[in-house]
């Protein structure tokens, strides 16, 4: 929960569901919140980001790197989430396709489950091998 103008703002840090009105930047967060949020210096974030702790994605034309609030819970990266970000690398997943995949809805179910969905729930050894199946 974050103070700003005296109101109060609560920002969810997870993988929440998906609606056809939703929003995508409720889902991420920006760097300089969330270094703020972590109390670490943006340049750390940056650099956790490029060492593949993190994923970030940019809109079409933005300089700002949005880092998807799925890999987070309760202010810190969720377990697994290297690894997801290590095989994304290592067959050639792009952080945005990496994001795509983590957030488009599963097969044909109706539920509208997601790989974040299956982060969240701690399954990593099933999302790293969609990642690598879908590479």
């Amino acid at each position: 929960m974050n103070r700003c103008a005296g109101r109060r703002v609560v920002v969810r840090l997870g993988c929440g569901p998906v609606t056809p009105t939703s929003d995508a930047v409720t889902d991420e967060l920006s760097a300089t919140w969330l270094a703020a949020r972590m109390g670490i210096d943006p340049a750390r974030l940056d650099a956790r980001r490029r060492t593949g702790e993190l994923i970030a994605v940019r809109a079409p034309g933005s300089l700002e790197w949005r880092y998807p609030a799925w890999q987070f819970e309760h202010g810190h990266v969720r377990p697994g989430v290297s690894r997801i970000v290590a095989a994304a690398r290592e067959a050639g997943v792009d952080d945005q396709r990496l994001y795509d995949l983590m957030t488009t809805p599963l097969g044909l179910r109706r539920d509208g489950r997601r790989l974040c969905d299956l982060l969240g729930e701690g399954r990593v050894d099933e999302v790293v091998a969609a990642i690598r199946a879908a590479a």
